[in-house]
This record gives structure tokens, sequence and C-alpha cells, in this order.
């Protein structure tokens, strides 16, 4: 076992906690020791202002790049979906785990009960649009806060279901909920993955998280990443993207939604894996802009 002991920095979710603890272990797996230390972001202290109105990408990473560049932590643990596409120079992603689930799903209030015209409870501009593509007549209801927050909510705000991510529930065990999957949405780019953050210039950190960097998850959330980053121009758009690997083939289905979720384009793609997961993702992205997402981009920009 090595003497150095790597600083994981990380949110003080019970989710967050989860995610760093399962890297201690992977490091552990490779002869590392390391301790954990939490910080708050920005998105952690406001719980009322929606995420998409801070006017600024990064509002849960932007603590834990600081604390990085201050070497007061060695890496840097995310849900990677909430990590934006550029990164400060100085900070590199050295790592990602194996993807959980990288869906949705649909938890019931068992008091209120599901119902035409009902009150669905949810954060994300992605979500929303999607719901209300498939349910226009539902109400989306915003709501903020970790997991068991939310789920309270329920009951508390008398919605009749609210809309999270499935490897949130896995990876927490949660139990005694009433839930479907919702397959036929389509995720956050790089949904369900676990990124770790290190300094460049770290030579033995970044040399120690390829040995728990899982290649086949790397290459779909390169795709994802790239696909998001050339579509999202710097505004907080309702983009959905998600690349699987089977057969030696690439799958990647993705698409852009109006806000109300009365408009959107999609995409489907097939490819064999030898293709660089970057250049498809640009691809991609420029083939759903040619093909009218850019207007909705640029609806969405006018209205935020």
């Amino acid at each position: 076992m090595s003497r150095f002991k790597i600083r994981i920095g990380t949110r003080k979710s019970k989710l967050a906690l989860w995610q760093a603890k399962t890297v201690a272990n992977k490091l552990k797996e490779i002869g590392y020791e390391s301790s954990i230390i939490t910080l708050k972001s920005d998105g952690d202290i406001n719980l009322t202002q929606p995420l998409y109105s801070f006017g600024i990408q990064g509002v849960f990473t932007k603590t834990l790049d600081s604390a990085l560049l201050e070497k007061k932590i060695d890496i840097a643990v995310h849900s990677l979906k909430d990590v934006p596409t550029s990164l400060p120079s100085e900070i590199v992603l050295g790592a990602v785990l194996k993807r959980g689930n990288p869906f949705d799903i649909i938890i019931y209030n068992k008091k209120e009960g599901f119902q035409k015209n009902g009150f669905i409870g949810t954060g994300s501009l992605r979500r929303k649009a999607q719901w209300l593509s498939k349910y226009p007549a539902d109400k989306i209801q915003p709501i903020r806060g970790n997991i068991q927050s939310r789920i309270k909510k329920l009951n508390t705000k008398k919605l009749n279901g609210i809309i999270i991510s499935n490897a949130a529930i896995e990876r927490l065990s949660i139990k005694n909920i009433e839930f479907e999957k919702l397959d036929w949405m389509i995720p956050a780019p790089s949904q369900g993955t676990i990124g770790i953050a290190c300094l460049n210039n770290n030579q033995l950190i970044k040399e120690n998280l390829s040995k728990i960097n899982c290649e086949e998850t790397s290459y779909c959330i390169k795709l994802e990443r790239e696909f998001l980053k050339i579509l999202e121009g710097g505004c907080s758009a309702p983009i959905g993207g998600i690349a699987r690997i089977k057969d030696k083939n690439v799958h990647f289905n993705g698409g852009i939604f109006s806000l109300d979720g009365k408009n959107s384009k999609l995409c489907s793609h097939k490819f064999l894996i030898n293709q660089d997961p970057i250049s498809m993702g640009q691809m991609i992205a420029n083939k759903l802009l040619e093909k009218g997402g850019d207007k909705i981009i640029s609806t969405i920009k006018n209205k935020m």
C-alpha cells in the first residue's frame, strides 16, 4: 500500500459521498489509501433558484475546481452530467468509472395518485421539455435539492410525481417507492457516470486514474459531451444524448427540445467503434443543427 494518501474532494450530499467512497474503493484496489474532503457548491447553498437562472455553467463544480487549483485536494469526484463541457485549462478529466443506469424514472405519489393534468416535479429543463412533449396538459413544478428532499416534496408540495435519475435510486438503495422507468426520455449527456477530475500537471495522479478508467464509458461520454458542447453554445438548452456500445457498434440517440416541449429535433446514428468519438460527436451535432436544431437554440437564447 502506498504511503501517499490521495485527497478526494466531493460535495456533501449522500449521493456525492456514495460516489466519492466508490472512487476511494477503486483507488484502494490499486494500492492507494485516500481521505474524503467535503465542500459546498453554489448549487448546494442556493436551493430555491432554478439552475438555468444562475447564468453560469458549473454551479456544482466551481468550488471543487478552486480546491484543485489551490491544491487543497488531489482529485474531484463529480456526477459527470454536472461538469461543464469546457474545463479550466489546468484541469482535466482523469477517469470515468463504469457507467450506471443512464435513464430517468418518475416516482409516483401514493397519496395523490397519478392522474391527467397532474403536477410533476423536476428542476431539469430537459426533463420538463420531454415530459411536456408527451403529456402537454401536465404542469411542471420546479424542485431542487438532494434526492431525499425531492422525494419528501412529493407530499409537501402535493405533487403527482417527480422525475429523477434511476442511478441515484439504485446507488442510494432507496426502497418503498412506486416508480416507472422512462426509457423513452433521452438522458442528459454523461448521466449515470462518475467523473474524476485532477490537475493536468499532476502526472502521478493522472497515471493512477488511468488504471481505474472505464474505456467503454470513456468513449461514450466523449461523444456525448462533444455533442453537447457543439449544441449548447453557452445556453442551458434542453438537450439529451446517449451513446451505447453493442457488438462493436456505437448506437447514439440525441435530441434538442423547445422549452415548452412543443418542438424538437431528434437524431439516431449507428457506426463502428473505430470512429473517433469527438469527431463523431461534432458531426452528429452539426447535422442536428442543420436539421433545424439551430432555430430551437436561437429561440431558447432569446427567451432566457
